[in-house]
């Protein structure tokens, strides 16, 4: 996923980030909506359809807790839906195993003003995700501008302490990031420095690593803590039956319209014009073209019409494309669990716990299939805790031996889950052997897959074109993922193996080999167009801060292997534009690497021309490696053009790296620091420190992923 970073900015640009933060006009527009409609940002729809005259959320949570008698409230951060799913399981065990009444909460929703009435004998626990370098998840943006980031906060009863909080923090983020798990860290500090009292070890998790590993390490200390501090004897824990958090009711009658057959956002209402978001996403046009000529690989260049519609981007933001679940993994998961013959029958699915901060997990009413193919992650990879559940419901002895070890043993989760890269559906039909029934697992209630299964989350591109040379049209660059953790198995990845089958439709010679099959039409046939064929996504459009110099007479150096590339075309196609308006443009480097000149050399055609209007002082950089005996990388060429980049620096170049966190990235850090020692005369340590300075300015900036 491509991640949100600093931008680029002049010191003007520096003061007004500080003031208005990352996210806030997206959050401010969402909120809106939101308090519009229901009162609250997460606006799934209910059996029908939501009308403006809902009742309103109640914004003081410590109010909701005293009312509802709950004791502990678990505050969750999410920009992909990992935080809210760990705040939900820590949820469930608090109340199930130690019988403490608690409440998941949105941080969006809620007025953490209130922070200061919280009672003395309750606990407030933070699962807080870190986006980006460094910055909060959308959800967060108005609680760490307010509370946070503002040094002199003010609380309900006007004063800005907190010593009557007690509280807990999970963090989850990226140790391939120069800002690992800032978001939990700083909070940390700051509750600490207002006087709230942390009652357990901080928790940090590395979604480069295993994060899902790293949770249940801290849980391992955190549950003793958090049971001394609300006096719970932890050896009574309960080991009673399962207590469903989601009620699944099967609708006998129920009006077609209001059936939700895989929209993401509520229904507008008639005649109304819709506002188009992350809770609602636009279904727009897409035309799609390919770019890798002479290999298997596939790379595809889509173009998105947001023509007509509130959505906008700027040069540098992502765009969120909804996936679809391939029908095959849709009709292994339903069969193992026997509901192929169901899965157009229509259902509701509702919170247990009144407080929760989603009553529904998806829009309600829908369907089994509907569930499967748009609304639950089936393809992800099993997490070892979710697992534990399904081990009553084996339908063997030796299925339930086998089903308890991979959920008990780490050694054998990551042989035969982790490595092998198996969704649940692969899972239960592994531990039941080959030639099992179908149905094996028909015994599990559907409630425990709505709550094991994340939700399917958004896919993100960097946008591959310049919103001032087509602001009506967004474009983004994608390769098509399939890959092998064994020789037996492939892998492909959910959202850019659909694209390539809505590419298919438009071409003579189908490749060979087996590829996913999907249900291209979408909910109710909306993907298709007047000729029958699939031209149509659901979008929405994600800011980010990785942006060009407000003054374009500044240099700029890019560095973009592969689809890294992508920003970097909008970026330069943007510079040629500022060009032909008669405006004084900087040197414009793009260092640019891939395996072959005439296989996947992405936008060759293009490059030529763009750069010979930007003139002399800027040109393309290519780095092929497998062109050469010994492999040749970006890093490569940029050791080789040192002194030039030097120069460029001193004449305050900005610096922009896109693509792998992991080891390009890092790489070409090392490579400026070793610059700036060959050139710039620095020591190692200062030359750390100028990079770093470069990093802290918006003079160096990265749109990188793991």
């Amino acid at each position: 996923m491509t991640q949100a970073t600093p931008s680029s900015v002049d010191a003007f640009d520096l003061i007004l980030l500080g003031t208005i933060g990352l996210g806030t006009v997206a959050w401010f527009a969402r909120r809106q909506l939101a308090d519009k409609l229901f009162g609250t940002s997460d606006n799934v729809a209910s059996n029908k359809p939501v009308t403006p005259q809902a009742p309103k959320r109640e914004r003081n949570f410590v109010k909701v807790m005293q009312e509802q008698g709950r004791q502990v409230c678990f505050f969750y951060g999410s920009q992909t839906g990992t935080a809210e799913d760990y705040a939900a399981r820590l949820a469930k065990e608090c109340s199930q195993r130690f019988g403490v009444s608690c409440m998941t909460a949105d941080i969006e929703l809620y007025d953490l003003s209130y922070l200061d009435t919280v009672d003395e004998d309750c606990l407030v626990c933070f699962i807080m995700a870190t986006y980006g370098e460094g910055e909060p998840t959308d959800n967060a943006v108005d609680f760490w501008e307010q509370f946070i980031t503002d040094e002199e906060p003010t609380f309900s009863q006007g004063g800005e302490s907190l010593e009557n909080l007690r509280f807990m923090i999970f963090g989850l983020g990226n140790k391939t990031y120069e800002h690992y798990n800032a978001v939990s860290r700083i909070l940390d500090s700051r509750l600490t420095k207002m006087g709230a009292k942390r009652i357990a070890e901080r928790g940090e998790g590395d979604d480069d690593g295993s994060l899902e590993e790293d949770f249940l390490a801290w849980q391992e200390t955190m549950w003793p803590a958090f049971c001394e501090a609300l006096g719970v004897d932890e050896t009574s824990a309960k080991k009673g039956p399962r207590q469903p958090v989601y009620n699944v009711e099967s609708l006998p009658t129920y009006e077609k319209d209001d059936i939700y057959f895989g929209e993401i956002g509520p229904k507008p209402k008639p005649g109304s014009k819709p506002i188009y978001d992350a809770k609602r996403p636009y279904v727009a046009p897409i035309t799609t073209r390919e770019l890798f000529q002479g290999t298997d690989r596939h790379c595809l260049h889509v173009d998105i019409d947001i023509s007509g519609t509130n959505l906008s981007y700027y040069t540098g933001d992502h765009v969120a494309m909804w996936p679809t679940n391939s029908e095959d993994q849709v009709l292994r998961l339903a069969g193992v669990l026997g509901l192929s013959d169901k899965l157009d029958a229509v259902i509701s699915v509702k919170a247990v716990d009144s407080t929760a901060s989603k009553q529904h997990p998806f829009p309600v009413p829908t369907t089994y299939r509907a569930v499967f193919r748009h609304y639950l992650d089936i393809c992800a990879v099993a997490s070892r805790q979710s697992l534990l559940p399904f081990v009553e419901f084996a339908p063997s002895d030796a299925a339930k031996a086998m089903l308890e070890t991979l959920a008990t043993d780490k050694d054998a989760y990551r042989l035969q889950i982790a490595e092998p890269v198996r969704n649940l559906g692969e899972v239960l039909e592994l531990v039941m052997g080959p030639g099992a029934a179908p149905g094996a697992f028909s015994a599990v209630p559907f409630d425990l897959i709505v709550e094991s299964v994340s939700r399917l989350q958004p896919r993100y591109y960097s946008i591959s074109s310049s919103a001032k040379e087509q602001p009506n049209t967004i474009s983004a660059t994608a390769v098509t993922l399939a890959y092998e953790p064994s020789p037996d198995r492939t892998v492909f990845g959910v959202n850019t193996n659909f694209l390539y089958r809505i590419h298919l439709q438009h071409q003579a010679d189908l490749p060979t080999g087996h590829l996913p099959a999907y249900d291209l039409a979408g909910p109710r046939q909306s993907y298709l167009n007047s000729e029958g064929h699939t031209d149509k996504l659901p979008v929405h459009v994600r800011r980010s801060q990785f942006k060009l110099p407000r003054n374009p007479n500044l240099p700029v150096i890019m560095i973009g292997p592969g689809t890294g590339v992508a920003p970097f075309r909008g970026f330069v196609r943007e510079r040629v534009l500022q060009k032909n308006e008669g405006k004084q443009v900087g040197p414009t480097v793009l260092f640019f690497g891939c395996r072959h000149s005439e296989q996947d050399f992405l936008y060759k055609d293009e490059w030529p021309e763009l750069f010979a209007t930007l003139g002399d002082e800027s040109r393309l950089i290519t780095a092929f490696s497998r062109e050469t005996d010994h492999k040749v990388y970006v890093q490569h060429r940029l050791e080789e053009h040192g002194q030039e980049m030097w120069r460029l620096l001193e004449n305050g170049a900005y610096i922009y790296v896109c693509g792998d966190a992991a080891h390009m990235a890092r790489d070409v850090q090392k490579m400026f620091i070793n610059i700036a020692v060959q050139y710039g005369g620095k020591d190692e340590q200062r030359a750390t420190e100028f990079v770093k300075s470069l990093r802290s300015t918006g003079r160096y900036q990265e749109d990188v992923w793991s």
